[in-house]
């Protein structure tokens, strides 16, 4: 069983900056550079961590795996290079923003027999609270997802950029990708979609969400009926309400994998490759994500 995993970091934002502390930390890994194109912010990152800042090119070929957390719209081509160079990847969601690049990372990912774990770390809340271990199915899931505008995420729709989350969970959830899409979208102050409604039907379950970043409150709930009873999520205020038979954690906030997700993700991550265990959310699953996030958007 190998002992260690060089890892390099694709990007110097700020979500960058949370996935190098969680690479510095951990025990497993050699953190082995940071790349980007804003050299002065790389430069700064690099230098927290104690680690090198330098071009796509050495990362690729003195790592043995990358956490690629630039902007989406670089998502699919940075993994292709990645992949083609023979290392891993946890890639950010969303996977990538096109169909094309979706198919080509998953077509080098089974070909050169390299993870891909996709950074839907959320589903880490799911298992936190037992939804993951509930014997039923939900009939019925309604989402709402909202925050105040900001620049950051606006290459990409809100339906990418913020549903994805909570398509991602219905996923999870329904272990199926939906056989119905509607969407409803608008852009208000980006150039981008900023509003986005979607109504999809999984089999026997309908699910409706709702994704803004032009609110001037943050919101994120969601509400998930099952034949036994009804599950209340309030993401923000990390509270639980049900009156099902199931016995779910209201303290979820406290369990490790919801205090520190990316954290427990990165590990999850290091330990598919070093322990051949599996990865928290497949590129399959990513690409269901990004597929629907498409559909809706009318892409």
């Amino acid at each position: 069983m190998a002992e260690s995993l060089k890892i390099g970091l694709i990007g110097a934002g700020v979500f960058a900056g949370y996935h190098a502390s969680k690479l510095a930390a951990h025990p497993r890994v050699h953190f082995t550079g940071i790349v980007d194109h804003n050299v002065d912010q790389a430069n700064k990152l690099a230098d927290i961590h104690s680690v090198e800042s330098m071009s796509l090119a050495n990362v690729l070929q003195r790592s043995d795996a990358v956490v690629i957390a630039s902007p989406a719209t670089t998502h699919g081509s940075i993994a292709a290079q990645a992949l083609k160079a023979g290392c891993h990847c946890l890639i950010e969601k969303p996977l990538a923003i096109s169909i094309a690049d979706i198919e080509e990372i998953m077509a080098l990912a089974a070909a050169r027999q390299l993870t891909v774990q996709v950074g839907h770390q959320e589903r880490l809340v799911l298992h936190a609270i037992g939804l993951m271990d509930i014997p039923e199915s939900p009939i019925e899931i309604e989402a709402v997802r909202n925050s105040p505008f900001s620049r950051r995420g606006t290459d990409t729709s809100v339906t990418l950029d913020l549903m994805t989350h909570d398509i991602d969970i219905c996923t999870a959830l329904l272990k199926s990708s939906p056989d119905k899409i509607k969407g409803q979208v608008e852009s208000v102050k980006s150039d981008q979609i900023d509003r986005s409604k979607a109504a999809l039907r999984y089999g026997g379950c309908n699910v409706r969400l709702v994704s803004s970043r032009v609110e001037d409150v943050s919101t994120r709930k969601m509400k998930i009926t099952y034949p036994s009873g009804i599950v209340e999520i309030d993401f923000n205020a990390k509270t639980l309400t049900h009156n099902t038979p199931f016995a779910l954690n209201a303290d979820f906030a406290e369990d490790a994998r919801a205090k520190d997700s990316l954290g427990a993700a990165t590990d999850i991550f290091v330990r598919a490759i070093l322990d051949k265990t599996s990865v928290l959310v497949s590129a399959e699953e990513g690409a269901i994500a990004v597929l629907t996030a498409l559909q809706i958007d009318g892409a």
